[in-house]
């Protein structure tokens, strides 16, 4: 019995976070954020379940879309977001827990290229459909 109720509670919590993810692509995709992409890392890294990433027009766009992730992700799901490199918005990241979004200008994300550090071998980066 002890075994189902830890079962149903871990259930909770892949709905939960599956929400969450979907949460993201979806304002992602509201506010036009371009190449969007979702690397699956449950079971690969402690630190998250998720690392979205996806790139903006400007800075002026990476900051917008960035403060309406944040604001959505604390109002829908009532979750603290951490928001680092909002200032210059070259690089944007979003810790909501159990998922991370990285939001870039285009020059800034080829340059780190996170795609290829984070992908693996048996579990390609997911294009989101925009």
């Amino acid at each position: 019995m002890i075994a189902a109720s830890k079962d149903a509670g871990t259930a909770s919590a892949n709905d939960n976070v599956d929400a969450l993810h979907a949460l993201i692509l979806h304002q992602l995709d509201e506010d036009q954020a371009q190449e969007t992409i979702s690397i699956p890392l449950a079971g690969k890294s402690s630190i998250a379940d998720h690392m979205v990433i996806a790139s903006g027009r400007s800075t002026r766009h990476v900051s917008a879309i960035a403060d309406k992730l944040a604001q959505r992700i604390k109002q829908e799901a009532g979750r603290h977001v951490r928001v680092e490199g909002l200032p210059n918005a070259d690089w944007v990241l979003i810790d909501a827990g159990d998922v991370i979004v990285h939001l870039f200008r285009p020059e800034v994300r080829s340059f780190y290229n996170l795609e290829r550090m984070w992908s693996f071998g048996d579990a390609p980066p997911v294009a989101a459909v925009n």
